[in-house]
């Protein structure tokens, strides 16, 4: 029972139910995840001279391993991310592999807007979708509604069972001294 609420909780959204704000949310999710797949395939494209120009420069040891993680970060977790699951997961990876870019165009161009706009915009829709989960008209939606129904029918077969219970013991005669 109490696994079922964490996994509850994990894919339960955040939501409003206003079906133009959960529209909106959901158009977001699924554009930012398609676009991010591009970038991880670039990435893998030359893999040698990402982790050359990128991943070296910042001093990070393994270049060759993080450049290969952050590749598959995004090849994997933007799908998910567009799909709407595990979207809490796959958007805290692809938001600290934005932060890593971040920190790159800053040590080697400084705060020059025009190298950090993009990094900048994936990390800030990528913490969105860490904070408030995929939205209503997502797979993890999907999955918390069928976890919910799980335990409530549960919780509803316990209710009956009292109601019953209650309904017989209200449906005894009571005697009545005349």
């Amino acid at each position: 029972m109490k696994t079922t609420a964490l996994l509850t909780d994990i894919f339960k959204p955040n939501f409003n139910p206003s079906v133009a704000s959960q529209t909106a949310w959901a158009i977001l999710r699924v554009v930012v995840g398609i676009i991010m797949i591009h970038n991880g395939l670039d990435k893998l494209g030359n893999i040698e001279s990402f982790s050359q120009a990128y991943v070296e420069v910042i001093g990070l040891p393994f270049p060759l391993f993080f450049s290969y993680l952050a590749a598959f970060t995004e090849l994997l977790g933007a799908p998910l991310v567009a799909i709407g699951l595990f979207t809490r997961v796959a958007s805290l990876g692809l938001f600290s592999t934005m932060c890593v870019a971040i920190y790159h165009h800053i040590l080697v161009a400084g705060l020059n807007i025009s190298y950090l706009e993009l990094s900048l915009i994936y990390a800030t829709c990528f913490l969105f979708l860490t904070i408030n989960g995929a939205g209503l008209f997502s797979t993890d939606a999907l999955i918390a509604n069928w976890l919910d129904a799980n335990s409530l029918s549960i919780q509803a077969k316990q209710i009956m069972r009292l109601e019953k219970s209650y309904q017989a013991a209200s449906a005894e005669p009571v005697s009545s001294n005349q």
